[in-house]
């Protein structure tokens, strides 16, 4: 085969834990009867709260066909390349069993926000009957893997980092600036699962976290690396994993054409962002990246998405991240099709593809 299939899981495959009926009718035509996959097919999501390996088995056992690991993209799998940051002690926040998620990607010193509290029972008073009643060494990043559960006690502790230069039982020093560096996973400012409207996703902790930093320092809280959808890491790093899958499977057809198949259309530019990432990937190989929006996840056909996120305000309501630029080119899907099934009927009917 000379394409590949990108997929989003939320909305598209599954809304919170039940898969949508349309799922399991596309993957039986994605596989032979031995279950394995006619084409390289990667799992793309915004999750962070979980090893890959489980993700692997959750979609396993809903979609009814065998799926590894490496075929599932986590927001947080292209943290392995960030390889400068692995050997640095890195204050981590999200939920879900973070140490382990960290060591995986290959951090040797990832302290959680509740060991910091731990160590620094003084800086977490909000909620007053976790106040006490009465030293973790330097944290020089901090990764957001997704949203916490606690999140008054997770804005106050990556705060007091962030105004510390990593050393949070010191007093605040707004000159600090630029501040320690942040990495974060998953800008969706909210999500789809069982209930009739979208949740608060990890972007709107996001929001709240940037806009705390702002009012107390006046300046801009600065991302040394943004990844998870529509970022172009995320698909760069996707296009790497499709193309080590088409190798194992020792499918000589170069890869010419990549869909992605979720709930959103739009690709992002991203603006004043750290981009040392790209000399960890080879040049992207495929020529063609084409978008299939499934009307089953949080698309809204009367959207409209302005051109300049700063007018957000007062021309439309934005819902990306603030510092994603959106080329008009990438917002427009490029196919709309009812659900995940009549995806794959159209990609294999684009592509001539006969299984």
């Amino acid at each position: 085969p000379s394409f590949g299939f990108l997929f989003d899981i939320d909305g598209v495959l599954v809304r919170g834990k039940t898969p949508i009926p349309a799922a399991k009718t596309a993957f039986q035509k994605l596989v032979n009867s031995q279950g394995q996959f006619l084409v390289p097919v990667v799992f793309v999501t915004n999750a962070g709260n979980c090893l890959r390996q489980k993700k692997a088995d959750q979609l396993s056992h809903l979609l009814g066909v065998p799926i590894s690991q490496d075929q599932v993209m986590m927001s947080h799998s292209p943290l392995r390349m960030f390889k400068r940051y692995h050997e640095k002690c890195v204050l981590v926040s999200g939920q879900g069993p973070l140490l382990d998620i960290a060591q995986d990607l290959g951090f040797c010193q990832p302290i959680t926000i509740e060991t910091l509290r731990e160590k620094h029972p003084l800086l977490d008073v909000v909620d007053h009957d976790r106040r006490p009643n009465v030293l973790v060494s330097e944290c020089f990043s901090v990764v957001l893997f997704g949203e916490p559960v606690r999140w008054e006690t997770n804005l106050q502790l990556i705060i007091d980092v962030l105004l510390t230069s990593g050393y949070p039982g010191n007093p605040h020093h707004h000159e600090n600036y630029p501040h320690i560096p942040v990495l974060a996973c998953n800008m969706d400012l909210m999500w789809v699962a069982e209930a009739q409207s979208p949740r608060f996703g990890h972007g709107t902790f996001m929001v709240c976290l940037e806009n705390i930093y702002k009012k107390i320092t006046g300046k801009d809280l600065k991302y040394e690396a943004l990844m998870g959808k529509p970022s172009k890491l995320t698909y760069q790093y996707a296009e790497y994993l499709i193309r080590a899958q088409a190798a194992e499977r020792q499918w000589k057809q170069p890869i010419q054409t990549l869909y992605a198949v979720g709930g959103s259309a739009t690709l992002s530019q991203d603006d004043e962002i750290d981009n040392s990432w790209e000399t960890e990937l080879a040049s992207a190989a495929a020529a063609h990246c084409r978008s299939v929006l499934v009307c089953t996840g949080v698309y809204n056909p009367h959207t409209e998405v302005p051109l300049d996120t700063r007018e957000s305000i007062t021309e439309t309501v934005f819902h990306g991240h603030r510092d994603f630029r959106f080329d008009p080119g990438l917002v427009e899907p490029d196919h709309i099709v009812p659900d995940v099934d009549a995806a794959v009927d159209l990609v294999f009917q684009l592509e001539n593809f006969a299984p």
